[in-house]
This record gives C-alpha cells, structure tokens and sequence, in this order.
C-alpha cells in the first residue's frame, strides 16, 4: 500500500475498468488461490478477487516497514473504510469494488474488521511464540474470517459452510506458517506455539535460535498435526453444504494438503528453504477437486 493509505481516491473509473483494475492485482501475485478463484463465474470471481486484493492492502499494512503507529493509523482508517463501504459511500479503488459483492452476496461487516484485528496482532509488535490460544485467535482471525466471507461469495452461506471456513482457514494459516519460518523469523517472527516448543525443550522465542534447534522438526511435526486435524474436520463438514460452492474450498485445501505434505516430506531439515508446488500440479489439483 502506498504510504498515503487513500491516495486512490480519484474519480471511480467504470465498472468494467474497476473490475479489470482488480483482476490484474491478483493475477499479477501470483497467488496459490488463483486456480481455485478461476473455477467461479465471471461475477462471483471478481468478487473473490476484490476481497484477495483487499486482504493483500491491509496485510501490507502490517508487513511494512513504517513505524507501528503509522501502521495502526492506516488499519484505523481502513477500519473507517469499511464503515463507509456499509454506509454505502466507499471511497478507496478496492472499498468500491466490494461495494457490490458485498450487497450481492451479503458480506459480513463483522468478517472484514476480524481479519483487520488480526493485521492490528501483527502490527503492534512482532509476534513471537504465542501461547496456543493466541495462536488460534490469530489464525481465525487472518485465515477463518477470510473464508467466512469467501463462502458467501462461493454460493453456501450455510452454517456448515462456515464451518469449512474455521476449519480450512485455520489449516491454510499453520500450512503458511510452517512453510515460512526463515521468512518469517527474518522479520524477527516465529508463530510456532509456546506450548509446543517447551514440550520440545525449547524455552526462548528468538526466531532465528528456534529454527537452528535440533528438535524444531518434532515441534513442526506436532503443529503439522493440529493442521492435518483442521483439514480433516472441513473436509468432513463439506459434505454438509452445496457440492458446486464447495469446489474452490475443496481446491485450496488439495494445494495447501500438498504442500503440507511436502513439508512433511522434507521434515524441515533446512527451515529457510523455500516449498512451492509446481504450475502443473497445481492445474492438476484444480482439475481433480474443482471439476468432479
């Protein structure tokens, strides 16, 4: 995000303009989402891509690296955004592309200012062994409360749904956390649990000395687990809703399912090295969960 949090406040550009705006955002990240956002149709995808491109603006907010008061004052003034959005009088490039998908698909208020309380967690301070509950407050705020607003967008708004949204997010966030670790305590972060490390023997929270301890992968292997149980509990709870809703769910859990895997596989022998799925596998994982 620029440094003047609402410089796109010109005059809107057309519908057709906006939209086209956003989807070059998004493609142009390169997000693991993408294949799973291309299964949608055409309206309910550039939704999908007004609330990604959303979510990257705040969570650059909190990567950044302006001083923490300046981050919270830009959270506080998307928190205004927001307010504004419902009031019907978006002013922001991306506030006024979900100004549609929101009245459409009736986007929960409460879901976009959870997922800027879990921006506000990373900005304050960096985040250094959480206890296991702060963690999981974290994740269902950064992860679960994205999914509740994707799931209306996918077309089941369904208690169960929601259901595969705080599962899923959750094990999309510690699949995240497991695979960035050394770029994560590059940044002076290190989300592994309290808990979980003392278990293991490790008592201090510096993220670089964590990850040169010889029992990280016991640690990543038990935070592993938690992520495999939240998997398991939204794949059993998307058999509740609308198959045809559920196809991207399904295909962000088949990648993040992957690299989980690989994670294992590799047994984080070298925390900084870097895991990524190929192109291939990835279309491949779109085809067998998204279109059957």
């Amino acid at each position: 995000m620029s440094e003047a949090a609402f410089d796109e406040v010109a005059p809107a550009p057309n519908g057709a303009a906006l939209r086209q705006s956003i989807r070059q955002r998004v493609e142009a990240a390169g997000t693991s989402f993408y294949w799973a956002m291309r299964l949608l149709p055409r309206d309910r995808r550039d939704a999908m891509y007004a609330i990604y491109a959303w979510c990257r603006e705040v969570d650059d907010i909190a990567d950044g690296e302006r001083p923490v008061a300046d981050k919270l004052a830009a959270l506080r003034t998307w928190r205004e955004e927001i307010e504004a959005l419902y009031a019907g009088r978006p002013r922001h490039l991306i506030a006024r592309a979900l100004h549609q998908p929101m009245l459409c698909y009736a986007l929960r208020r409460q879901d976009f200012l959870a997922v800027i309380d879990g921006m506000e967690m990373d900005a304050r301070e960096n985040i250094r062994a959480p206890d296991l509950a702060t963690l999981d407050l974290y994740c269902a705020r950064v992860a679960s409360a994205v999914g509740h607003l994707s799931v209306h967008v996918f077309g089941d708004a369904s208690p169960a749904a929601h259901g595969v949204a705080d599962s899923l997010g959750r094990a999309l966030q510690l699949t995240n956390i497991l695979r960035d670790l050394g770029e994560d305590a590059q940044h002076g972060r290190l989300y592994l649990p309290r808990e979980i490390l003392e278990h293991h023997g490790i008592r201090g929270a510096d993220p670089i000395s964590v990850l040169l301890d010889p029992t990280l992968p016991a640690v990543c292997r038990e935070v592993a687990a938690i992520a495999e149980r939240h998997f398991e509990d939204a794949e059993r709870t998307m058999g509740q809703c609308r198959h045809r809703a559920m196809r991207p769910a399904a295909v962000m859990g088949a990648v993040y399912g992957a690299i989980l895997r690989e994670l294992l596989r590799r047994g984080w022998r070298d925390p900084m090295a870097q895991v990524a799925l190929s192109k291939s596998l990835k279309l491949w994982l779109a085809l067998r969960h998204g279109l059957l």
